[in-house]
């Protein structure tokens, strides 16, 4: 029997339990994939019981793994919570960690330590596949889009990498292919501007005609495949990626690094763009959920998962793949563009049961799906446990026997047992942040969401911020949709949670 440790609380598994004792089938080092999606919420599969779409490859995923029912990511907005998986420290500690324009500089430093640069400096061959949103270049909006774009992900610890830069619905609008721009004429230029339009370039606002998806807010600056985005670029038109492709294109370049390493140890960090906006499924989807582009965008995004695994399988690798599956906030109906997702929502709750959605410090903000797969290692369950994407750092490199550097993955704990089924030990605690940067934390079931002067509500998204000047204290097991704020009634509880936080943000 494995001896756990416990450091304040938290369950610790020693280095001993690692690929070599929990595969004793396969001594080889197991393949790591992580399939991230962008903006799906808790009840918006239906493997988790509340949706009204069909997920088939996801729930196969489920039911062939642990479905986590209590699992955070570390805020409820992309650029921050990207960076707390992929760095083990929560985002509120980093100035300059919020929702990141498209030419922003690269938010996570060559010279930090990186969940990548773990995994390659153990032997792995290394790739992020789309969506990255976490800033290139050592300059915001200095970034040479015609050359060679650096630093970029190779400093970071990628060998591979095909991103779009930030998100579809901002500028730039093609592809990066390590460090460069894919299939960028020379004699055809990028230019890219968050602060002023190019001479004769037409906007959505302006040019309204030119749609053939028009915004709801804001999204109304350059146009690309008729869509106008947010911020401004001109040239690079053999560049543009097409909106209906962006899920086929990553989804192949997956497929290929997994094909080009099948005989060699490797991390896939596969960061898909659905279901963000814009929502622009291939026609193969749409038209088929009965609920838009958004309930489209599901299906693809379902697919996508289904080729991977397929893959997987074909090459006889899936036995020795840990994949885990989740998502980097929680969901948003109407986010910028009119494509009738509040209009078609019908019964479908992407929140599921909780409250809030994307930006919020309610729970529908930070509860995602998470699902856990590794054949003949991971049994088939469902799992309560309190958990966090911030412990994937630390739990892979005791599954990898990486030793940590003492100032590496600072918020990072080993969970690797928990992550795997062999226990359901609870982290003592979850710190969560709203785009405010308003900060909340999870023990057991209570959830204390610290006062703040924000406002109540996104008025463009009609989504519950969780902000009130007053504290707010609620009992998730009895309340999970944070109805009612028991806060003055019980005022010991309230300073408890509040000095567990305070202990938190002074750590070092």
């Amino acid at each position: 029997m494995i001896k756990l440790l416990s450091i304040t609380g938290i369950s610790i598994v020693p280095l001993a339990v690692t690929a070599g004792n929990l595969s004793t089938e396969n001594s080889k080092k197991p393949n790591v994939v992580l399939i991230y999606a962008d903006d799906i919420g808790y009840g918006d599969l239906s493997c988790y019981g509340f949706s009204k779409v069909q997920t088939p490859n996801i729930d196969k995923l489920a039911a062939e793994g642990i479905r986590f029912t209590n699992s955070n990511c570390g805020a409820s907005t992309s650029t921050p919570s990207r960076y707390a998986l992929l760095t083990g420290q929560y985002a509120w500690r980093k100035e300059g960690t919020g929702i990141a324009p498209g030419d922003a500089a690269m938010i996570i430093k060559p010279t930090q330590n990186s969940m990548p640069r773990m995994f390659q400096t153990m032997g792995y061959k290394t790739a992020v596949v789309g969506k990255w949103h976490l800033g290139l270049g050592n300059e915001t909006g200095k970034q040479n889009w015609n050359g060679l774009i650096t630093p970029g992900l190779r400093e970071l610890g990628f060998d591979y990498s095909y991103i779009l830069a930030a998100t579809g619905d901002r500028t730039p609008c093609v592809f990066i292919a390590n460090g460069r721009v894919a299939h960028l004429d020379p004699n055809d230029p990028i230019e890219v501007s968050y602060t002023s339009n190019f001479l004769g370039e037409p906007t959505g606002k302006d040019n309204p005609e030119l749609l053939k998806m028009k915004p709801s807010h804001t999204h109304n600056q350059s146009i690309v495949n008729g869509i106008s985005r947010i911020g401004y670029m001109r040239g690079g038109k053999s560049a543009l990626w097409v909106d209906e492709n962006i899920a086929d294109s990553i989804t192949a370049k997956a497929l290929n690094f997994i094909d080009a390493n099948k005989n060699h140890p490797f991390f896939l960090y596969f960061a898909t763009q659905d279901v963000h906006v814009p929502r622009v499924p291939h026609p193969r989807f749409a038209g088929k959920s009965g609920l838009g582009p958004r309930g489209d965008a599901i299906l693809e995004f379902d697919w996508s998962v289904g080729e991977v695994m397929t893959k997987l399988k074909q090459l006889h690798l899936d036995e020795n793949t840990l994949v885990i599956f989740s998502s980097d906030n929680g969901p948003v109906v109407d986010d910028g563009y009119q494509d009738q997702a509040v209009e078609l929502l019908g019964e479908h709750k992407p929140w599921g049961p909780f409250r809030g959605g994307k930006y919020s410090s309610f729970e529908a903000g930070t509860r995602i799906p998470q699902i856990v797969r590794w054949t003949n290692v991971v049994k088939p369950n469902i799992s309560m446990a309190l958990v966090t994407q911030l412990d994937w750092y630390a739990s892979f490199a005791s599954l990898i026997g990486y030793k940590l550097k003492s100032d590496e993955a600072p918020d990072s704990y080993n969970g690797i047992a928990t992550l795997l089924g062999k226990n359901s030990n609870n982290r003592e605690n979850v710190v969560k942040q709203n785009i405010n940067n308003v900060l909340s934390i999870v023990v057991g079931e209570w959830k204390y969401i610290e006062p703040s002067n924000f406002g109540k509500i996104n008025k463009d998204c009609k989504i519950e911020m969780g902000n009130d000047m007053k504290p707010q204290l609620y009992n998730l097991k009895n309340d999970i949709g944070e109805k009612v704020n028991l806060a003055e009634s019980n005022p010991q509880k309230v300073v408890e949670l509040k000095a567990m936080l305070d202990k938190v943000k002074t750590k070092k």
